[in-house]
Formats: structure tokens, sequence, C-alpha cells
């Protein structure tokens, strides 16, 4: 018995198949094997295709059962769905995608979330949507409503890009409470779609997609769907989540105090609380986590830093030599001692964010002596400003009460990185704990939850394997490192 995940990022969508029984991921496949494009026609801009989603997820799919040919695909009894959040998709009546999606790194929206918070006031926005509407997916529908009013006419539904992947694999359209509270549609004081915030852009509701559990049969494999990716007909789809709330359900981060991180092409520090909670300046913010009820709250506080991995993948084209790995740049940057010898970068070029309020201030090298500093002292401070990014933000989180002493994260990404492992545990003094799982195989589990193949988390998640354990040290040269860095930023 075996189950299918997915993960939808920006950079490449993964497939991987699970062992149900053994938990282990028994194959695996990503594409596109170089970043996926995305489209930036304006500064601040950025959005993809729907249908290279698709066409990525079926060669994925086509990859992983070549890998594993002796499964017989009737054998895979659920299907998981793990995607980027905040994207917007929109789609006409018959289902056809109307315009590229724009996804959750375009800042586009800003001035129109902002007034929205203005104009419904902090009070109902915290209290009921516990954020701003600020650059999230109904801030993205009402720049298309006043920018493209005619397509805006045509639109049938609105979709996160994980709702779209599930509609093409299913012919199901349907979302969760988890993802309209991602968007900042969800009333968490009505328990139901925000009402006003509709009326204050002019929706209509019946844009919006009906909600079901995060968990649970959210549609069957179409025949068409099945023949395209050589799957079996009738196959459930079970699960759907947001990319890091299911980056923590794959980490086993369930309840109040557990804290799970990435850092791929954005970085993210995500933990969960067990009462309804709001950064009163809506710098991180608080959504429904995958188990999330009205009766049982779990909330997933979520600090995201745009410019993550997208500054040490800029650093390793523009300024490590041709062809050097990532691996090969750590090795280069950790000659470079704790603080870059006065280097600091800023990694704040990949759009407007949240952390700062929404503003957009760049990315900005600081402290650089031409007779002193070369290519290493470069890798090092961008890596060094990246995790200083994630120590601004948990000191956020840290004043609504969320403490962080011990970090889950996947082996992936810069967690592959020990420098940044290591500067991240010495600056924050959290044990981080490294885990042998991703986005894909966590969907595939959370699959196996929805489907009642497991029992609970703890079923679920009991073969899940402990890789390494980072604990801190050398913590007073990297806050002195980390005080320089916040004298330099201004905004």
């Amino acid at each position: 018995m075996y189950l299918l995940g997915y993960d939808i990022g920006s950079s490449s969508v993964k497939a991987s198949l699970v062992d149900a029984q053994s938990g282990k991921c028994i194959a695996s496949a990503f594409y596109p094997k170089t970043e996926a494009p995305i489209i930036a026609k304006q500064a601040g801009w950025a959005e993809q295709d729907p249908a290279m989603w698709i066409g990525n997820l079926k060669l994925a799919t086509h990859d992983v059962l070549h890998q594993a040919e002796k499964v017989n695909p009737k054998d895979i009894k659920a299907i998981g769905i793990s995607y980027q959040m905040h994207g917007l998709v929109c789609v006409d009546k018959d289902k056809n995608v109307l315009r590229p999606s724009i996804i959750w790194c375009d800042s586009r929206a800003v001035p129109y979330g902002n007034n929205a918070f203005a104009n419904l006031g902090k009070d109902f926005c915290l209290g009921h949507l516990l954020n701003s509407p600020g650059n999230f997916t109904a801030a993205k529908l009402a720049w298309v409503k006043q920018n493209e009013p005619e397509l805006y006419n045509r639109i049938w539904k609105v979709m996160l890009p994980g709702d779209y992947i599930a509609m093409r694999l299913t012919g199901s359209v349907c979302t969760t409470v988890s993802g309209l509270s991602e968007g900042i549609f969800w009333d968490f004081k009505k328990n139901a779609p925000c009402q006003e915030l509709l009326d204050y852009f002019g929706f209509d509701p019946s844009v919006l997609a009906p909600v079901k559990p995060s968990f649970g049969i959210q549609g069957t494999l179409t025949r068409e769907a099945a023949d395209a990716l050589g799957l079996y007909e009738g196959t459930p789809v079970t699960y759907r989540a947001g990319d890091q709330p299911n980056n923590a359900l794959s980490l086993n981060v369930f309840n109040p105090g557990e804290i799970a991180s990435t850092a791929g092409t954005s970085g993210v520090v995500y933990g969960v609380i067990g009462q309804v909670s709001y950064d009163p300046l809506s710098r991180v913010n608080s959504f429904a986590h995958v188990n999330h009820s009205a009766q049982d709250p779990r909330l997933g506080v979520l600090l995201c830093i745009n410019g993550t991995g997208i500054l040490n993948s800029w650093i390793r084209r523009n300024v490590a030599p041709e062809g050097m790995s990532y691996a090969e740049m750590n090795d280069v940057a950790a000659q470079v001692p704790i603080g870059s010898d006065g280097v600091s970068i800023l990694p704040f070029g990949n759009g407007a964010e949240r952390m700062l309020e929404n503003k957009d201030c760049g990315c900005s090298v600081h402290g650089v002596q031409f007779t002193r500093h070369g290519k290493a002292h470069l890798m090092r401070a961008a890596q060094e400003g990246i995790v200083f990014s994630f120590q601004y933000g948990i000191e956020i989180m840290e004043q609504m009460g969320l403490k962080v002493d011990k970090i889950h994260a996947g082996s992936a990404n810069m967690f592959q990185s020990p420098l940044f492992r290591n500067t991240l545990s010495g600056i924050s003094g959290a044990v981080i704990e490294l885990y042998d799982t991703d986005g894909s195989v966590g969907a595939a589990k959370g699959a196996g939850l929805g489907a009642g193949i497991y029992k609970s988390t703890q079923e679920a998640f009991s073969t899940l394997e402990r890789l390494s354990v980072i604990t801190p040290d050398h913590q007073d040269e990297y806050r002195e490192a980390y005080e320089k860095w916040k004298s330099y930023l201004s905004f």
C-alpha cells in the first residue's frame, strides 16, 4: 500500500511515493531540473503559468512510477498536495485559467491590502482576520478587479495553487479553512468567509470555492487525469495544505510550542500556538494550521522572509566562480570568520517584506573594503544576512509569547549548509533537529491521515528519522555580528 505526495513549489514540482507501512520514500522526482521561470513584467511582479505546474507534475509522476516500476498504480491508495501559498489562480465557468497566477512573492497588491486595512480598521482586521490583508490573495484579486475588469468579470472561481492542482486531478472545485485563512478571506470570530472583506472589495461570495476539511476525501482522480499521469482512476485526493503548514506536518509539528523551519527560495519559521493571536503590527502572520478547528484552535504563526535561498543562488550566479557548487561555496565561506570580517548583507531583494511592514528595501551590501574583502566574504555575509533576518523575525514571534528553543527542519535547501545551521543555532540559542523528510513526503503522509490509513499523527510519523542535532555555539560572536547587521536596517 502506497501514498503519493506532490509539492507544488515556485522553483519546481516534486512527487514522492511513500510506502505506507514503513513510512519510507521509495521514489521521488522533481521537475524542472533547473529553477522554474518566474514572469516579472514589472518590478515587484511575479507570475507563473499554472499549465507549467501541471506539465512538471506529469513529468515528476512518470519519473516516480518509472523508478517504482514494480508498484501497481492500483496500490496507491491516496494522494496529498502541498503548494506554494498565497497565489491567485482565476478560472472561468469552463475551468480554464484566465491569466497567469500571481504568486506569493508578487508585491503589486500591497496598496490594495493597506487600503483595506485602513478602511476596515486595524481592530477589525486583526481581530477577525488575524492579519492585515497586506499582499495576500484577497488583495491580489482586488488588483485584478481594478486593473483587468473585463477579465475579472469572466472569473467563476478563484483558487490557491493547490486548489487548482486538485481541480485538475479530480474535476472537483473546493478549498480549505487553512487555505482561505492564508488568502485572508477567513473570519476567525464567525468561523466563515469574511463578509465584510468581500463587501469592501466588491467580491461576490460565489467566487470562493466550497470548503472541505484539510484531511478527508476532496475528490477522486478523473479518467483523463489518471490516463495522463499513469495512475488509477478513482484514487482519492485526501489532503492539501500550503507549503509551510505542510512542512510543519512533515516534521510532526502539530501542537502549541512546536516550531518548524524551511530555507528555500524564501525562508520561514513556523510555530504552532493554541489560541487565536496576532502581531499588532502584522509583521508575522497567523493562519489556520492543518489541524485547526474553532473548538480546538491550532494556529501557525508564520515568519516569512522573501530573500533567502534566492540571495544565495544570486551569489552563486554572479559572485562565485563559474561552475562552483553550493557545497563548494559553503566550504569557501566557512574560511571567513564569524561576522564576515565586517561585511553585512541585507537580503531583502525579492520584493516587499512582510516582516518589515511591507516595505521593499532591496538588497544592500555594507562594510566592504576593497583591499580586504573578496568573494568569500560576500558568500559568508549572504548566509549570515539571511540568518540574521530569521533572528529579527524570531524576536517578533517571541513578543507574541512563542518560545523558540528547538527548531525542526528537513535536511534540504539551505539547511544542508553547516554554516547556515550553525549561524542560526548560534544567534537564536535554539537547538536545531534535522530530519529526513520533505514537503512531498509530508503531503503523502498527510494523504494517509486523510484516508484513514493512519489512525493518528503519532502513527503517521513514528518512522520519521532524525539525522542530526545542532546545538548553539559562539553565541557572543554571532550576537556582535547580528547587532552590526541590525545597525544597517532602516526603513
